[in-house]
């Protein structure tokens, strides 16, 4: 896009930081969209809700919107509600979409009724019998808050035995917990954009352990996109990406998780509708690879921006 055209885009708020577990990335993300909109030509400016009130947004005459909020408050279709109400157009998905993906729980019942693969899975309480979720789920079993993001209060549970404490470290993030059977297999990445599924992206953890320090504070992790897979095997998992975001009604980008077993099965994680926008995220990663360096690609993003 021109510079012209870019100033059509009138003046934008950069929405990032927020009062959820995830600020800190969200920070970092939010930051690097607004330099990257403003070297464009962009009139973007930032905006943390938790240091103003949204409703300024109205006041001083903002006429688009790019959440880079990551985590409640911001992914879960609460922004975007209020950002519809006052008629500005915003990035990503909307009420809806943002709400369902945002719980791990719900968003696992939608894809299991439209008939896509994910883990099976538990929900936890004070009153879970430890052992029979074990003996259900398997070991090891992942546990984590069902409305919680970048890994938060997450644990890798090898034993029954330390099960509940990893429902009480969850359970200080989310008052839902859920715990999902451990599937072994590559660990991938699939970024949307638009009606277009980007390259994928294979994530190689040190001891397989993909946590928050990790993802976004060091270079231990090794991330292979393009991904190595077979051309028509890459295909038919971004075919399946594309539906799983279809039938949560997902819309303008987004990031989809899921687990290649060697067999050649995939399973869905989860859908993230606002991803990390850091110097370690995958979303930026699979762009370039696709041709779509950094700047163009906040462009592409903020050009997607919509209401309703």
């Amino acid at each position: 896009m021109s510079g012209k055209a870019n100033k059509d885009f009138g003046k934008v708020a950069v929405l990032f930081g927020g009062a959820s577990a995830e600020r800190e990335v969200s920070l970092m993300s939010g930051g690097a969209v607004l330099a990257a909109l403003q070297r464009a030509g962009v009139d973007a400016h930032a905006f943390d809700p938790a240091e103003r009130d949204l409703h300024i947004l109205k006041d001083e005459g903002f006429e688009r919107a790019f959440i880079v909020l990551h985590g409640r408050g911001g992914e879960d279709g609460t922004v975007q509600g209020a950002l519809e109400l006052m008629g500005i157009p915003y990035t990503g998905s909307g009420v809806m979409a943002s709400a369902l993906s945002m719980d791990k729980w719900r968003t696992k019942m939608v894809w299991l009724a439209a008939g896509l693969p994910t883990p099976r899975y538990a929900i936890l309480d004070e009153h879970s019998d430890w052992d029979a979720v074990a003996a259900e789920l398997g070991l090891p079993i992942f546990v984590k808050p069902v409305h919680e993001g970048s890994s938060m209060g997450a644990t890798k549970v090898t034993e029954a035995g330390q099960l509940k404490a990893a429902w009480e470290l969850a359970a200080r993030y989310d008052t839902l917990v859920i715990a999902e059977e451990f599937v072994a297999g590559a660990e991938l990445t699939a970024p949307f954009l638009g009606e277009r599924v980007l390259p994928l992206v294979r994530i190689v953890a040190p001891d397989g352990n993909y946590d928050y320090q990790h993802k976004y504070f060091t270079d231990d992790t090794r991330y292979d996109c393009p991904s190595g897979l077979p051309a028509a095997l890459e295909r038919e998992l971004q075919a399946l990406v594309m539906k799983s975001a279809k039938v949560l009604g997902c819309r303008g980008w987004g990031r989809a998780d899921l687990i290649l077993t060697d067999d050649g099965r995939p399973y869905l994680l989860e859908m993230n509708t606002a991803p990390g926008m850091t110097g370690h995220s995958l979303v930026p990663m699979s762009a370039r690879v696709a041709g779509l360096e950094f700047d163009a690609l906040c462009l592409e993003i903020l050009a997607e921006a919509r209401l309703g």
